[in-house]
């Protein structure tokens, strides 16, 4: 069975292999504390064991509702912020044809509600104007700010084009069981709706019905991104030498702890620029508190290579990589000859662009880990859901395991308010008069 995989050895330059075992007591630990439900946050674990806790019932009713929007609409709009869209976009732009768009490919999935952009709300609002539309609409309380408006504006519009009852057959809803303003909504509109558990919190709910519904409204195999995710799920349950996520865990720790504090997710595929925006999620949200954890940070090569590539290899020494390295590419590209090679790449031709990539690849990393940069390597065989799969559940659940690590709870966001307090006391919402006042107070 193909698997991915990792390789720690060019980090070896920077700290030993002893200082990395130094660690095994503490992730063995972490790991049976996640399992235990012994830690901190153990109420948002329903992510542990969700790929073999999905039932097939679940995932045939996903699957059906997928094929009925698909059948009804041009275009899908997923509405919802952070882990509510980052998952569910990172796995599309994975497997999507770079221009799929371009050739007019239906049905779309298009995202709404992960930012506040009027241009970009109007302008996705002319663009369905002639369009047949659907909506997935993500949110545990229906109240989040961006979510809501994108909601209340496309909702609005979708009724005006096609009428209330149809509009409430072109409306999903994955919210709370029984609790917040769109389950309510969605009971009284008779939307179909699928659950977000309670024990599921928002950046671990990409193999829920929050990442799988859009990922299948978008015609991919989620029976084969689950399974991938079981597979990793069973390798990665107990503690071993064999365990990539206990490698991984213990290793960007030993590196923190030896003042490594930025970790630069590296690809050299850009359909993995999503999946690396979803991974600075996952590891920020979950890491970045106490005055505490590793700055994640991406770049997508060899594009970035002319215009961060200079601070890597040359800028201050307090930062690692994590290459993303894909083995195999679903097409071939021949460079071909040309005689009269003004370009001077006649050395090339005839050889795939792919074993350039690789090469470009390989001589950036050789030169950044003589550059002071450790390097760590997860090899992805392809960009396919079973692969992609195994590597999601590989980063939640490292992520788990590194946060115990650490020493923080890996699963609440306490910063995440402020902002939103300050926000609702400037916009004057109602029952923030007090904070409006104090806010106020310090503007003038």
């Amino acid at each position: 069975m193909k698997t991915i995989s990792i390789n720690y050895k060019d980090v070896l330059q920077t700290i030993s292999q002893d200082e990395i075992n130094g660690l095994n007591a503490s992730a063995t630990k972490a790991l049976e504390t996640l399992y235990n439900g012994s830690g901190e946050g153990n109420d948002f674990l329903g992510w542990l064991d969700l790929p073999t806790r999905t039932t097939e019932d679940l995932i045939n009713d996903i699957q059906l509702t997928a094929e009925n929007l698909r059948s009804q609409c041009d275009v899908i709009v997923a509405i919802g912020i952070g882990g509510s869209y980052l998952g569910a976009k990172a796995v599309i732009e994975a497997l999507s044809d770079s221009f799929a768009a371009q050739r007019g490919t239906t049905p779309q999935v298009l995202f709404a509600g992960q930012n506040i952009g009027e241009d970009y709300l109007y302008e996705l609002q002319d663009y369905l104007a002639d369009k047949k539309f659907g909506i997935i609409v993500i949110s545990k309380s229906g109240t989040t700010t961006e979510p809501a408006i994108a909601f209340r504006l496309l909702k609005a519009q979708l009724e005006q084009q096609v009428g209330k009852a149809e509009a409430a057959k072109r409306i999903v809803a994955i919210t709370d069981a029984k609790r917040g303003a769109l389950r309510q909504l969605a009971t009284e509109e008779g939307y179909k709706t699928f659950v977000i558990d309670d024990n599921v919190g928002g950046r671990f709910s990409v193999l829920s019905p929050v990442g799988l519904l859009p990922i299948a409204a978008a015609g991919f195999d989620i029976k084969a991104l689950l399974e991938g995710a079981r597979q990793m799920q069973e390798a990665t349950a107990t503690p071993s030498d064999d365990n990539i996520a206990l490698t991984y865990a213990k290793t960007r720790n030993a590196l923190y702890r030896n003042g490594k504090k930025i970790e630069i997710l590296v690809n050299y595929n850009p359909k993995l620029h999503f999946l690396a925006e979803w991974w600075k999620q996952l590891y920020g949200e979950s890491e970045g508190k106490d005055h505490k954890g590793i700055f994640p940070a991406s770049v997508d090569n060899s594009t970035d290579l002319h215009s961060m590539g200079q601070w890597i290899q040359d800028g201050e020494r307090t930062i690692f990589e994590t290459v993303i390295s894909v083995e195999a590419q679903q097409h071939s590209v021949i460079i071909p000859a040309d005689d009269a090679n003004l370009d001077g790449l006649n050395y090339i031709a005839n050889r795939r662009v792919d074993e350039v990539n690789k090469m470009a690849e390989l001589g950036t990393r050789i030169a950044h880990v003589d550059g002071g940069v450790p390097n760590l390597r997860i090899t992805i065989p392809e960009l396919k859901e079973i692969y992609l799969g195994q590597l999601i559940y590989f980063f939640e659940i490292a992520c788990g395991i590194s946060g115990y690590i650490l020493e923080v709870n890996p699963f609440n966001q306490p910063g995440v308010e402020d902002y939103k307090r300050n926000m609702f006391a400037l916009l004057e919402k109602p029952g923030y008069e007090q904070q409006t006042k104090e806010i106020k107070a310090k503007l003038a």
